[in-house]
Formats: structure tokens, C-alpha cells, sequence
């Protein structure tokens, strides 16, 4: 049986968790940007366009995540 015991917190000063807090939401919005302007530009292109990408409208948010996230939906 194998398992994962994680205990960062200990080990830091309380700085260090603040900025490494910091670091994390500024990740996260940065990410988001991402996300909103990769589909606002798909969202902007035309059917015809989307149809020479291989895309599908309904298929534009996924896109989007997984450009700013990496992850498939």
C-alpha cells in the first residue's frame, strides 16, 4: 500500500507561505487571462474559420481550458 504525506506547512516560515499564497493566485489569474482570451478569440472567428481549424462551436470552452490549463474536457 503506498501513500502520500505532504507537510509543507511545518517547514515554512509564516513569509514564506504568504508569498508562496501569492505565487499560487497569481498563477491561477494568470491562467484565467488565458482562458478568457483564447476564447474570445475563437468565439470571434467565423464558422467557416473554426470549420479550416477542425473546431466545432460547441467545442470552443474545451479549447479554451485546455489551452490554459492543459487539461482535456
Amino acid at each position: 500500500m503506498a501513500y502520500v504525506s505532504s507537510n509543507r506547512s511545518a517547514t515554512l516560515s509564516f513569509g514564506d507561505r504568504i508569498a508562496e499564497i501569492r505565487k499560487d493566485l497569481s498563477d491561477a489569474w494568470r491562467a484565467y487571462r488565458v482562458y478568457r482570451h483564447t476564447l474570445a478569440e475563437l468565439q470571434a472567428l467565423s464558422p467557416r474559420e473554426l470549420a479550416d481549424l477542425g473546431l466545432n462551436p460547441t467545442t470552443l470552452r474545451s479549447v479554451a481550458l485546455e489551452a490554459a490549463y492543459g487539461k482535456q474536457v
